[in-house]
Parts: C-alpha cells; structure tokens; sequence
C-alpha cells in the first residue's frame, strides 16, 4: 500500500491528465474549451465586471439551474452566426472577432445543453472505476488500465517492455535521481525473484535520496531558488527550510499536514523549531535592500507575491491576475484577492534563532577557555592577581561614586506612525516594536511623571534575539542588521494646553560609531534639531548600550511626560526593543552625564581594567541601578 501511494506522488499530474482524457465527450467541456472563448470574445460585455456589463446578459454563470438555458442558448446561437452588424456578437466595433472552430465549439456546447462545470480546482476528486483491459489483457497496475485505455482510444499499441537493464536505470533516475552504480544494476538484472521490482522500489523509496529528489519541485513552488532581492544577489540562509521539505517527504507527510505547516505552524499549538521552520515558504521573497527604497513599497511587493504563491501551490488558482481587476479565468474577485492579501498582511516577520544544543555547547566551552585565558593573562604582568584585584578595586570604587538609582518609568500608552509598540509592563518602563518600519519612524510614549523632580532621562537600547542580528535595533540590511539610529529626542512635560517643551541641556551614552565614516553619532546628536544626525550603536549587535538626557532643569514631580523617538535615515533604522527609566540624582548635568570621548578610548580602558572575575564588571557601572553596582561589587 505505501508503495502504491508514493509511486503516485512522483507523477501526480499522470492520473489527472489521463482520467481526463478517458472521461471527455463529444461534447466541449465549458472550464476547458468554452469559457476560454466565452472570457476572450464575450466577458468584456457579458461577464463579471458589473460595471461594464450590457444588456443584463451575463455568460459567466449558468442562466437556468446547471444549464446556459434553451431560450438563452438559441439566441445566443442566432447572434454568433449572424451576418447583420447590429446583431452579431461580437459586435464589430469590439475589434473581436469568433473564428470557425470557435463557433463550431459554442454551437456543439450549447446543441449538448450548455452545461456549465465547477472550476476544477474547486471539485473534490473521485475515484474512477478501473478500465478493463482490452482484448482480455492482464493490467499490472490500475494506472497501466488507463493508459492501455487511453493508447486504444487514439489506435495506438503500448511499447515493448523495457530491459531489465533500461528498467532499473529509469527507476533510479525517477524516484531518486540518481543513476544506479554498475554493480546496482547488475545485481537487478541478476535477481531471479518475481518481486525483484518491487523490492527495488521499496528500497529507492526509503532512500534519503528520495526525499531529496522529489523535494526540488516543490522548492521550484516555494521560490527556494529565487534570487535574494531585487538589486542584490546576496546569500540566503534558510537552508533549513529546504532540508525540513525534504524530511517531510521522506517521512510521507500527509498533504494537509504539509500545507498547514508551511501557512501557519508558528500558529499551531506549542509550536516545534520545525513548525516555525516550516513556515519559510513564505519567507522566499525577493527583498530590496537597497538605501533608497521605500520598506513600505517592497513589502507591498512581497505581499502580493506570497498571495500568487499560495495560489497557485496550495489552491491550484491563478490568483495574481486578481490585482489587478476580477479574476478573468479563475473564479476570483477582486475583493477576494485583497481579503486573502490582508491575512498575510497582518503576519509578522521576526528573524528565528533555530535552537542547536551542539551550537550553545560549543559557545559555552568557548567562553571558559576565554575566562581561563583572560585570568592567566594577569600573570603575565607584574604585580600579577594583586594587580587586578587593585585596578578592579580603584575602578569599582570610583564608579560608585557616580553611580544612581534608575527607576523605570511608567508607560501609560506607546504608539508609532508604522510600527506597532508593545507594552506587556507599563511599569518596567520597556517597550517592544514589531510590524513594518519606514525611514522616518516616529515613537511616541506618554509616561506618567516621577514621584520625585525628573534630573535625567535613561534610555537603554536592548538586545533580543526576534530582532534582526539580536538588536537592539530594525534595521534589516546586510552590513547594518540590527541598527538602529535616533535622529531627534523630543521630550515634553505637562498634559493639555499645559504642555510645553523640554530643553535638553547635555546628553551622553555608553558607545556610539558611525557605520558611514568618522562623522560623529554621539548621543548629543540626537538633541541638535537636525534628523540627519543623531545616535547610532553600529556593530553592537546583541548587546545593550545606552543613553542620558539631561533636562536644563529638572521636571517637576508628576508631571506627564511624553518622548518623541525620531528613528531614520536613508534606510529604515528604528530601534526594536528599549527601556526608558528616570532618576532624581542630584548634581546636575555634569554628575549625571556619561564620562566617554568619542572615539570611545575611557569605555576601552575601562573595559580592559573590568576582567572576567564577574561578567557583569564588563560593563561600567555608571550604566546599572545602584543595586546592581552593589551586587557586582558582592
């Protein structure tokens, strides 16, 4: 029974085309020679544009029950043999014309009662009964009954049987694609037994190479081999993908399972690393990572592909025509197609880290003997683990005398002009974006104020492993994945009418750099009134930096407060995931502003001096809360 039912898959088309063949009348059939005619020379006037329709006649549809209709179908005859202009269909001015067989082909139709058919795609599928062989002749195979009857049909006589040494050489070639090796083939040709074909099939088809075969059509379907973008060829990484199809059909997937997988497993219930993998037939689309572009455009562009794919993969419609107008051929409205277009449209796109425990071991062996290395360095120099322990010391102590306390503010609502900001805690003072970005988004957070006077205002860019690069920022081009760049940090205090502008006087941050040269991004860029300059993190990817806003006064308590991101520049580059916290600190802007130069040589000392006694001494404790310098210090 499996082998029936695979050898099947390897020519799904074959049973198809022959049924079709054998089961056809006299009579044209509508889907597949008439309505072609009809959608050409008639539609125009007669079909499913309401709009342009004439004469209340529409010929797309049955007119009476399952039939065009006897009063319908003699009128229809008498126009398309007319001779008199003012009746011929199609009228002359149309510029269409019916040539002889297609009129003989609507004559016969209507002569064998119009009838009208389903679009096949929408017909289920049955069983037929199996021809019987002709002449008494024995069938090897039910599907052999359908060709001996299709080859007697047309006066033609089957082929002589293939040699044992032809046979097992397309055999290999069908199911696995592979050529047989000599000694495979001999040892065929050599096998006595009467099953010695089916054993070899059951042995092909339980070769991994098979899944690999018939896998590379539906790959074909899936745009596997596509180019990456539109005016880039780059590399795609979604091998995974390929591979998972390929164990699919080893392992004879049921088809729905097949499909569901591939539209919406991220959606199934507890979903495996495989059912989000499966998902990547839709993320073959080309893309355009070109600086220029508008994001917005070429998800547009995307959109409509995965609407023409899914069509015609799983729905065996030609959807894309309906774009553009109501579908001609295919029983597809317009409204249909943007219906289907919005499903997808509200899907979102997170990069996906696929789990590898050998991957993570690895990582994590490579971090002690990094460790290991780093304490043996100290030796090296003199003064050896007393010295460290001084330098660490005198650094941490020195830290402590800048570090305050953070508290992260309260975030009563987030919004952005794309971008969908979500907040799961409004008092963690974080946020998280997603959906679709353009090259000037704008975020805006309104926040409740402080229970003491606002002196600074933290913002902490932060890594997660749904951004592209682990973040923290959106930016998804190759070179700049995981950027992200705040042209303008607006901050306003008060509600209502009483609202009014926050003079920033000073601001600073952990690290910036500039992916385009030397010209600087440091965080007081991003208060200078122009969005073409601004702060950056290039490079950082996975890793958290941040940022201090030092008001030139401080903001009275309980104030609202509201924060305009400006994130852009000529690419989109928002960032993904952010804190935004407050601090009552006393000192002003000079005790509260981070003390790095802008090539970033303090952060690199300071990095240097910081060893891997305690992970966290990597980084500077000027950017924690006062509790977590005490339990560094700990």
């Amino acid at each position: 029974m499996a082998r029936v039912r695979r050898i099947a898959v390897v020519r799904p088309l074959l049973a198809v085309v022959l049924l079709t063949a054998v089961a056809a009348a006299q009579v044209p059939g509508y889907s597949r020679e008439v309505r072609p005619i009809l959608a050409e020379k008639c539609f125009r006037c007669h079909g499913p544009d309401g709009d342009a329709r004439r004469a209340g006649l529409r010929l797309d549809l049955p007119g009476a029950g399952d039939l065009l209709g006897r009063e319908r179908g003699d009128e229809l005859l008498r126009r398309i043999a007319a001779g008199d202009p003012e009746v011929a269909m199609p009228p002359p001015e149309s510029g269409k014309t019916l040539t002889t067989p297609e009129r003989d082909t609507l004559e016969r139709w209507i002569a064998g009662g119009g009838r009208y058919e389903r679009h096949w795609a929408f017909v289920p599928p049955e069983r037929p009964a199996v021809p019987e062989p002709p002449d008494g002749a024995a069938n090897d195979h039910p599907i052999d009954a359908f060709v001996r009857a299709r080859l007697a049909a047309v006066g033609l006589e089957p082929s002589p049987e293939a040699d044992r040494a032809t046979l097992v050489r397309r055999v290999w070639l069908d199911l696995v694609g592979l050529p047989p090796t000599p000694a495979e083939a001999a040892a065929f040709v050599d096998d006595p037994r009467p099953d010695a074909y089916e054993r070899l099939v059951d042995a092909l088809l339980a070769s991994p190479h098979y899944g690999e075969r018939q896998a590379r059509r539906w790959l074909d379907l899936a745009r596997y081999a596509d180019s990456n973008g539109y005016e880039k060829d780059r590399e795609r990484s979604i091998w995974p993908y390929r591979d998972w199809v390929i164990r699919a059909l080893d392992a004879d997937m049921p088809f729905d399972e097949f499909a569901v997988k591939q539209i919406a497993g991220d959606m199934l219930p507890d979903p495996t690393p495989d059912d989000w993998i499966a998902t990547g037939f839709h993320r073959n689309t080309m893309l355009n990572e070109e600086g220029g572009i508008d994001p917005l455009e070429y998800r547009f562009h995307a959109l409509t592909d995965r609407v023409a794919t899914t069509g015609t993969a799983f729905l065996g419609l030609t959807l894309g025509c309906a774009q553009c107008h109501t579908h001609k051929f295919d029983p597809i409205t317009h409204r249909e197609y943007f219906g289907l277009l919005a499903y997808f449209d509200d899907a979102d796109e997170p990069d996906y880290a696929i789990p590898d425990a050998a991957a993570d071991e690895r990582e994590r062996d490579a971090r002690r003997r990094a460790e290991a290395a780093l304490e043996q360095l100290w030796d090296e120099w003199p003064g050896g683990a007393a010295r460290r322990d001084e330098a660490f010391a005198s650094w941490l102590a020195a830290q402590r005398k800048k570090a305050v306390a953070w508290t992260p503010a309260h975030v009563l609502r987030a919004s952005a002009n794309v971008p969908t900001l979500l907040v799961d805690d409004p008092g963690s003072g974080e946020v998280f974006a997603t959906g679709d970005t353009t090259k000037h988004d704008v975020y805006r957070l309104e926040l409740a104020g402080g229970q003491r006077p606002v002196t600074a205002i933290r913002l902490e860019a932060l890594p997660d492993a749904r951004l592209p690069a682990g973040g923290p920022g959106l930016t998804y081009y190759e070179g700049r994945k995981g950027d992200f760049f705040l042209g303008e940090f607006v901050v306003t205090a008060g509600s209502g009418d009483g609202a009014a502008p926050v003079a920033i006087a000073r601001a600073s941050a952990s690290y910036w750099k500039n992916q385009f040269g030397n010209s600087p991004v440091d965080a007081g860029r991003a208060i200078d009134g122009d969005l073409q300059t601004g702060w950056s993190t290039h490079g950082r990817h996975g890793q958290r930096e941040v940022a201090v806003f030092v008001p030139a006064e401080p903001i009275a308590a309980a104030l609202p407060i509201a924060i305009e991101l400006h994130f852009g520049r000529h690419f989109a580059s928002s960032l993904g995931r952010f804190r935004v916290s407050f601090t009552d600190a006393a000192g002003g802007a000079e005790a509260l502003a981070l003390p790095f130069d802008a090539d970033g040589a303090l952060e690199a000392s300071l990095r240097t001096e910081a060893t891997a006694t305690d992970p966290t001494s990597l980084r500077p404790a000027f950017l924690l809360s006062a509790d977590e310098v005490k339990d560094r210090g700990n």
